[in-house]
């Protein structure tokens, strides 16, 4: 197994005993769409999913790493109302939503086919429905180290991102701490609860 595998495998035996975001909470009370559907996109393990099942929603969720995929399968392999696939951000066919999650997750979507992604993303969510998720600034440590390609962005590009919603919470984090392996690095995000109006 290489050093990212390993890196990744750490990662997810972390977060297995790691309890939902709070942030989904909100989204879930924010939500005037009638559409019980969830995407939690970059699952994880499944704590938001987890999560949202026991509210009797249908909770679809991807993940680009099968480590992660394998484990939400064991995790819920009882549970109709949950389908976990893996796949990328640029190749997920979103369904209509009323929740869209993308919790510390978009980072790592291809820059190259970043903006055709997020009109797929943005358009599956229905009038009412809820979007929560972070966006990479561009002074964060991993915008110009990272091992892979990722997709930082100014806070005038992640506004941008949000003409048909209306933004309910916009915060940024400008910080040096640790990572969830533990590691030290800067921190430089913009995390986002909005909800769709229009388009």
């Amino acid at each position: 197994m290489d050093e990212h595998s390993e890196n990744w495998r750490n990662y997810y035996q972390k977060a297995m005993s790691r309890r939902h975001n709070l942030r989904t909470e909100k989204a879930r009370s924010l939500t005037t769409s009638n559409l019980r559907v969830a995407v939690d996109c970059g699952c994880g393990t499944g704590s938001d999913i987890d999560y949202l099942s026991q509210f009797g929603w249908q909770v679809y969720g991807f993940d680009v790493n099968p480590d992660a995929v394998s484990l939400c399968h064991e995790r819920f392999s009882d549970r109709a109302l949950i389908d976990v696939i893996q796949s990328s951000f640029e190749n997920y066919d979103y369904p209509n939503a009323g929740i869209v999650l993308a919790h510390n997750s978009l980072f790592f979507a291809d820059p190259r086919h970043f903006d055709n992604m997020w009109r797929k993303l943005a358009g599956s969510i229905e009038c009412g429905g809820v979007f929560v998720g972070d966006f990479m600034g561009v002074d964060d440590s991993w915008a110009e180290r990272y091992r892979s390609p990722v997709t930082a962005l100014t806070q005038s590009q992640v506004e941008a991102l949000f003409a048909d919603f209306d933004i309910i919470e916009f915060n940024e984090r400008r910080e040096h701490a640790q990572t969830a392996l533990g590691h030290m690095k800067f921190w430089h995000t913009y995390s986002v609860i909005a909800v769709k109006v229009g388009g």
